[in-house]
């Protein structure tokens, strides 16, 4: 199955933990081999393979560790470009938060509450 915008979580996270483990039957490791060198347990293992929810994040990348999956990250969330012209207003500047959208010059703004009238 290939993995796309229209899978549900739940067929996301069991193909996943699928291919995890026939990665680690690739690399003839047990699932006690696993999270012993990805120092974790057992049990977390078996869920991650099983596709349960209630996996942490850094188990998965423990175990992706293992696997010689870290570097498929790159792939999965890209470092982000600037343009160039983003670069010459950052000067050497990290940007810390975003702008938000700002409302149309037309637009009267909305009244809250203990806001005079």
């Amino acid at each position: 199955m290939k993995i796309t915008h229209n899978i549900t979580d739940e067929a996301l996270l069991k193909l996943i933990g699928e291919r995890l483990a026939r990665l680690r039957l690739t690399k003839n490791l047990t699932q006690g081999q696993l999270a012993e060198q990805a120092g974790l347990g057992l049990r977390t293992v078996q869920r991650l393979e099983r596709g349960a929810a209630a996996t942490q994040l850094s188990g998965f990348a423990r175990v992706c560790r293992v696997l010689g999956l870290v570097e498929r990250f790159e792939a999965l969330v890209p470092e982000e470009a600037a343009s160039p012209m983003a670069q010459l207003k950052q000067l050497g500047r990290k940007r810390q938060r975003a702008t938000g959208k700002k409302a149309a010059a037309g637009e009267p703004k909305k009244w809250t509450w203990g806001e005079p009238a």
